[in-house]
């Protein structure tokens, strides 16, 4: 048996080695006339073959692992979902308060003030509160994955 961890990590040892084969395939798919590639581009499409065969089988195990895990009522994948939905709420509310808390210099008097459009201290407890969640969250994801047989 293997963990679920495991899997996910063979997953991106695939992908890594199919990015390479891309480019190893690209390198060799031209060569000088008279001249032999470096490598054997029909070598590398069964290795590509090979490798998306076992991506295709690892991602439907996970996926399928992920949708029948259970805690706390949720499955893995509604946790997933929810990691990554709260990652791109915290890196939102990141860029506003970094963009409302930039101040402006004015030379004059007369000048236009530019004031902060949201409440930067309120937004700023939001997104520590949202970030020790997503911490929380993504400690629990990476225990199940470790305990998880697939």
């Amino acid at each position: 048996m293997m963990k679920l961890a495991e899997a996910l990590q063979e997953r991106a040892d695939l992908n890594r080695k199919i990015a390479q084969l891309r480019q190893r395939l690209l390198d060799n798919s031209q060569v000088q006339e008279g001249e032999d590639p470096a490598e054997d581009p029909k070598e590398l499409l069964k290795e590509l073959d090979g490798a998306l065969v076992r991506l295709k089988e690892l991602i439907t195990t996970i996926n399928l692992t992920n949708a029948k895990t259970m805690y706390e009522g949720k499955t893995m994948t509604e946790m997933i979902a929810e990691r990554d939905v709260l990652k791109e709420q915290i890196s939102v509310w990141r860029d506003l308060i970094s963009s409302a808390s930039q101040l402006s210099y004015r030379a004059r008097n007369t000048e236009i003030r530019i004031l902060p459009a949201v409440n930067v201290r309120s937004l700023q407890k939001k997104t520590d509160d949202a970030s020790g969640k997503l911490r929380r969250l993504d400690a629990k994801i990476q225990e199940l994955n470790w305990t998880t047989e697939i």
